[in-house]
């Protein structure tokens, strides 16, 4: 007799950080000038958890540090319905373009913000725009040492501001050239295909991607490597009306505006496709994290 394959669950994870605070923006947007714009993250987050609990889905919310600091109740709701809390640093800087003082700094900084709102240990860590790269290897160190337990910053591509394209594409305990770590990594998902690694994860790519190229290549994903997906999105991805920012290229105006306003139709359409959950209840289901943790 046949049997169906079990299904595969994936993670979901949401980078919260405001439209304004994009590592695309930073060369038109003084950092000192943040106050000045409109805040939306927390009515965006809101819309977000109300998504997921018509749909009975758990997800990974990595939280700026300094959005964490003004909006600590949005921190607790998010805990509260059953979200994981996990760390998105605490500026938004990317990592390398700052010193490891500064980095270790900020990343304490941030945790610290974390888990005082919510009272539980904060154990995944990811860092902006994925900016642990080749030149950027030592992060790993200080975020080991910081006390997560899992790393999702690393994406497994060539792209101009970020990846390590030679690095596993799939969950691991981190050893790379020569260098072991007791860290998880859950890298950002990219299938092979045609001799290249194809980034497949969430973001500008699921809203530049039609659906069904998204849905083709996450199964051939599903299909090829038998493992569970790491997918991505942003508060400010389902939020139409938000603020246009002026003076952007329109390269960087077309990655982050693309079919903004299609997001969540399609977010609708991809958690009735595949199932999702935390991305520590996929590394517990791995046996990677103890339940304890």
């Amino acid at each position: 007799m046949s049997h169906e394959p079990a299904k595969i669950i994936n993670a979901l994870t949401f980078d919260v950080e405001d439209y304004y605070q994009v590592s695309a923006f930073e060369k038109h947007i003084d950092r000192g000038l943040w106050d000045t714009y409109e805040s939306r993250v927390f009515d965006n987050t809101h819309k977000i958890l109300s998504f997921l609990d018509i749909k009975n889905i758990k997800a990974t919310f990595f939280i700026l540090g300094c959005v964490a600091e003004k909006n600590k109740n949005l921190v607790m709701d998010i805990h509260a319905e059953g979200h994981e809390v996990a760390c998105h640093g605490y500026s938004h800087k990317l990592v390398y373009n700052q010193t490891p003082d500064e980095f270790k700094y900020e990343t304490e900084k941030a945790r610290d913000i974390l888990e005082s709102a919510i009272n539980t240990k904060i154990l995944g860590y990811r860092a902006a725009s994925y900016s642990i790269t080749h030149k950027s290897l030592w992060a790993l160190d200080i975020i080991e040492k910081c006390g997560f337990l899992y790393d999702s910053s690393i994406f497994p591509i060539y792209h101009d501001r970020y990846g390590i394209e030679d690095f596993d594409r799939n969950i691991c305990q981190i050893n790379y050239r020569n260098r072991s770590y007791n860290l998880i990594e859950f890298p950002i998902s990219a299938t092979r295909l045609a001799g290249l690694n194809i980034p497949i994860s969430g973001g500008g790519y699921f809203r530049l991607y039609p659906y069904r190229l998204t849905k083709y290549l996450l199964n051939h994903y599903h299909r090829r490597d038998v493992a569970p997906f790491m997918f991505y999105l942003h508060p400010w991805e389902f939020d139409p009306e938000q603020p246009r920012i002026g003076g952007l290229s329109l390269f960087t105006k077309f990655r982050h505006y693309n079919n903004i306003d299609k997001c969540k139709e399609r977010l609708e359409q991809l958690v009735s496709d595949f199932s999702f959950t935390r991305v520590d209840a996929v590394l517990k289901e791995k046996g990677l994290l103890r339940f304890d943790d």
